[in-house]
């Protein structure tokens, strides 16, 4: 007598014996073995060629492979436009770069005129402000070119000749700077050629009369002294400084 065969527990109800069945039908044709628990969803995979990563996924397989990770970007946040605050008044800035340059020193009118148009000021916007201040005495290119020539005419002992080449360079006007150049007494002229020879002087000595008395009228005409005069001052000076030897 054979042993009995525990029922199946889908014994008694049709629906579930169908479903038994069919799966079981399903899992022979596959070649897999028979099992009672349930199937596992899963998601079917394409098959042929390998999907390419994206680059972001190239990216961190990058870092994954290599222990590096990307640093943050350090470009700077744009500026707060509203913790800046309104764009200066183009007159204000102007106004403060002429003051500016005049603080501690006169200027001519040239030389704050092109410090305004080195700071890109519109010329209209200039032209008004150098006159208003011109108007009120800020700006005077008479007084100007005065204290120019009282400074370095004793100062460098520069000549008429050299003095009137460098106010015009500071845009002073041909005839503002004759006024002022006619005011040089000749004698302060004569007096402040001959303070340059004497500094000169134990330069040349040992040298020839006629080469000592070349460089010494050289370095005169450089400061702006004409021949006649720097000829009569340096063999006057020659002479007097060979004087003292001659007693001896």
């Amino acid at each position: 007598m054979s042993e009995d065969r525990p029922a199946p527990a889908w014994a008694g109800d049709v629906h579930a014996g169908v479903e038994a069945w069919t799966r079981s039908s399903r899992l022979s044709k596959s070649g897999a073995a028979e099992s009672d628990e349930p199937d596992e969803p899963f998601e079917r995979v394409p098959t042929g060629r390998p999907r390419r990563k994206s680059g972001a996924s190239r990216a961190r397989s990058t870092e994954r492979a290599t222990g590096r990770t990307r640093e943050p970007s350090s470009a700077p946040p744009p500026p707060d436009k509203v913790a800046l605050g309104p764009p200066a008044d183009p007159e204000a800035v102007a106004r403060k770069i002429l003051l500016d340059a005049l603080t501690g020193q006169a200027r001519s009118r040239k030389e704050l005129a092109d410090k305004l148009a080195k700071k890109e000021v519109p010329a209209e916007l200039a032209e008004r402000l150098l006159d208003r201040f011109e108007e009120v005495g800020l700006i005077d290119d008479e007084a100007f070119a005065r204290a120019w020539i009282e400074s370095r005419q004793p100062g460098k002992g520069l000549a008429r000749r050299a003095l009137a080449h460098e106010l015009r360079r500071k845009g002073i006007d041909d005839e503002v700077a004759r006024d002022a150049l006619d005011q040089i007494d000749p004698d302060d002229e004569a007096a402040a050629a001959r303070v340059l020879v004497r500094k000169k002087l134990r330069s040349v000595r040992g040298l020839e009369q006629q080469k000592a008395t070349q460089r010494l009228v050289g370095m005169l005409a450089r400061k702006g002294y004409g021949a006649g005069m720097a000829f009569a001052i340096v063999k006057d000076e020659l002479r007097l400084d060979a004087e003292p030897d001659e007693e001896l």
